[in-house]
């Protein structure tokens, strides 16, 4: 048995899906039958799902109807025709009846060993707000008396099914961010605290989880502005969440699902929302939208690289969207939405899909492991993302690149403190108060120390550019055609959105030119101890806006990431130098290295690479991997899939083949 899994603690990863039941969709606790949830739960157990995360529909579990007299003045909430009854449960407008129903599926959850996340405020499902009928015409994120119905309603549900053990985790609800009209960010901050101490108040032994989708991080933003941030929803709950739909969010519908790029989407944003909020963070609701924008097998592929994913970059969990197809259900939101009703995991005739497969073969996988925890992949570098850049393009683009280069990244806007680090990253600077001048001292100065500093160009300005960088800047303005660069004499690569920028190098190596004037557009100064890379295009910001980038045969944008690696310290066991593979190292309690390897494109990887001297190959957990005479290891990866294995001191002379058990197969 794995050991027991939990959001909050690094290196465990649960699987699951996010559930209606499979006769009722969003009308399941109105249309509450009991022994079709649990031959629903039986079913998923059986397959390897752990985790449910489930929705005390609003207005069912709160249905109070505002009564009005002469003019329409409000005179009495009642729920329906009844008034509320004088027990705390009817104070609050909740129906006992559906309370009841919530506690009996709880005991069947438990009954079948899966772990509940409530969404609590579940006001906002599929594209329909289904809010109380007293509150209809109410802002649920700014009005104060919805507020504090709501209130009242998590209060209620969160102590009477405290004591249920199948629970792991209360949510705030589903997207609460896309209930109600755009909100200012303090509304959004006031009304996701109020929430949040509510559910403490009534249980703080469980942690808190946000449930938001496509939040923003806070740089530049003031209090005014419309946003949910990934800064606030950190500092305010225990648990941060991203919905990676490669369908809906921004900068991911440029390639197909079963590409490089959009396969690195969830652990990308994941990361992204973990490190500016230091918070763990869990893809709480991933698929691929269904038969119109990919297959059955192809959608497999997709769930099996990202679960290899998420876990190796320690993102905690994997919950597709959904439990069941929904393809029979008349009423709103499937009459509406289209997209909405081929999503399952299981068909309506209650067959299972390949992504349930592979969820069911990885969970396998993870309990046939002999360590309980995956231990964090070293970090190699801060990226830290700055004012008027679209910051998660940047954020994307630089991830993408870095996993291509084998550079491990972690995220920081330039508001935060600065970890101390080898490598720093300034992706995409743009505007002319992109970075505040003590952040940019305090970064100079660590390099002046001996640490690297990487930037690229949008229109960002800095002071003392020419002097930090090497060259001097003669001239400015707007490109009248695509720009090339030539990097190394061999690597030809077009220079999306750059400005026309003619340097003349003072003090610096030059790294690759332009094609049409020789001007420096890749170089490198010593400043101090430390070097100042510079490229003269905002790269991750111009690829992650393109389709096909990333795509075997593109221009190998990576090598540039590469190329100011190079004498960088390394703490990687192994160096291979493939871009199709995302390759993290974890070291393990008793001195192995786990190794995992994952191909994230769909061409078969066949790897060769040298052993460091004394470190022989030692044990496989999945894959073929082997090692020769001459210490090499190869690695043959299918598409979509990884390999892992550790390796370790060799125990035998450096002469011998070193033995290792035979590969497991998916």
């Amino acid at each position: 048995m794995r050991t027991p899994i939990s959001l909050e603690n690094p290196g465990t990863f649960g699987m699951g899906c996010n559930y209606w039941a499979s006769h009722a969709g969003t009308a399941m606790w109105s249309d509450w039958r009991p022994e079709i949830v649990e031959a629903d739960f039986k079913k998923l157990s059986d397959h390897g799902v752990e985790w449910l995360r489930v929705f005390p529909l609003w207005p069912d579990f709160q249905p109070i109807t505002q009564m009005r007299g002469q003019g329409g003045h409000p005179v009495e909430i009642r729920l329906g025709e009844c008034p509320l009854p004088t027990n705390s449960i009817g104070q609050a407008g909740v129906s006992a009846v559906m309370l009841g129903r919530f506690i009996e599926c709880c005991a069947l959850a438990e009954k079948y060993g899966l772990k509940l996340i409530v969404g609590l405020i579940t006001g906002w499902m599929s594209g329909r707000l289904f809010v109380p009928p007293a509150l209809d015409a109410l802002d649920p994120i700014t009005d104060s008396k919805s507020i504090a119905w709501q209130i009242k309603m998590v209060r209620t549900i969160v102590t009477h099914a405290r004591d249920q053990k199948a629970i792991a985790a209360w949510d705030l609800g589903n997207e609460c961010n896309c209930m109600g009209k755009p909100a200012s960010r303090d509304a959004a901050y006031l009304w996701t605290a109020t929430i949040t101490n509510a559910i403490r108040a009534a249980d703080s032994s469980r942690p808190v989880v946000s449930g938001m989708h496509s939040l923003v991080s806070a740089i530049g933003a003031d209090p005014g502005s419309n946003e949910w941030t990934i800064d606030d929803q950190g500092e305010l709950t225990d648990i941060l969440t991203t919905h990676p739909y490669p369908y809906w969010v921004r900068h991911t519908r440029a390639d197909a699902v079963n590409t490089l790029r959009t396969t690195l989407h969830a652990t990308a944003e994941t990361r992204f929302y973990s490190d500016i909020g230091g918070k763990p963070c869990f893809a709480e609701e991933i698929g691929t939208m269904g038969p119109m924008v990919a297959g059955d097998e192809t959608s497999a592929d997709f769930a099996r690289v990202n679960l290899f994913s998420l876990w190796a970059n320690d993102c905690r969990g994997f919950l597709w969207w959904c439990a069941h197809d929904q393809t029979d259900l008349a009423h709103a939101p499937y009459d509406w939405i289209g997209v909405e009703t081929e999503l399952g995991l299981l068909r309506n005739d209650g067959t299972a899909k390949p992504v349930l497969r592979e969820m069911g073969g990885f969970r396998r996988f993870l309990e046939s492991l002999p360590f309980k925890t995956l231990p964090r992949r070293p970090i190699d570098a801060i990226c830290l993302l700055t004012k008027n850049q679209d910051d998660w393009a940047a954020a994307f683009g630089a991830f993408v690149l870095g996993k291509q280069a084998k550079l491990e990244i972690e995220f920081r806007h330039i508001h935060q403190a600065i970890p101390e680090a080898n490598l720093y990253l300034l992706p995409s600077i743009q505007g002319p108060d992109c970075i505040p001048r003590r952040q940019w001292l305090e970064l100079l100065d660590r390099v002046k120390a001996g640490a690297t500093l990487y930037l690229s160009l949008g229109d960002g300005i800095v002071a003392h550019f020419n002097e930090v960088t090497g060259v001097e800047l003669l001239s400015r303005a707007q490109a009248k055609s695509p720009l090339l660069a030539v990097l190394g004499g061999t690597d030809v690569l077009p220079m999306h959105d750059a400005d026309d920028l003619r340097f003349e190098c003072r003090d610096a190596e030059v790294l690759g030119v332009r094609e049409d004037t020789g001007s420096p557009v890749f170089w490198h100064h010593a400043l101090g101890k430390g070097r100042v890379f510079v490229h003269a295009a905002p790269l991750e910001v111009s690829l992650t806006r393109r389709a096909g980038v990333f795509d075997e045969g593109a221009p190998p944008y990576w090598h540039l990431y590469e190329a100011f690696c190079k004498n960088l310290p390394s703490s990687r066991l192994l160096e291979i130098s493939s871009p199709a593979l995302a390759i993290t190292e974890h070291r393990l309690a008793d001195g192995r290295v786990a190794v995992i390897a994952i191909n994230h494109t769909a061409t078969p990887q066949e790897i060769i690479t040298p052993l460091p001297d004394g470190v022989g190959l030692e044990t496989v957990w999945r894959g073929a991997v082997s090692s020769d005479d001459s210490y090499h290891l190869k690695l043959i990866i299918p598409a979509f899939d990884a390999v892992v294995f550790a390796c370790a001191p060799s125990r035998t002379p450096a002469t011998d083949k070193f033995r290792h058990p035979d590969p497991v197969g998916k």
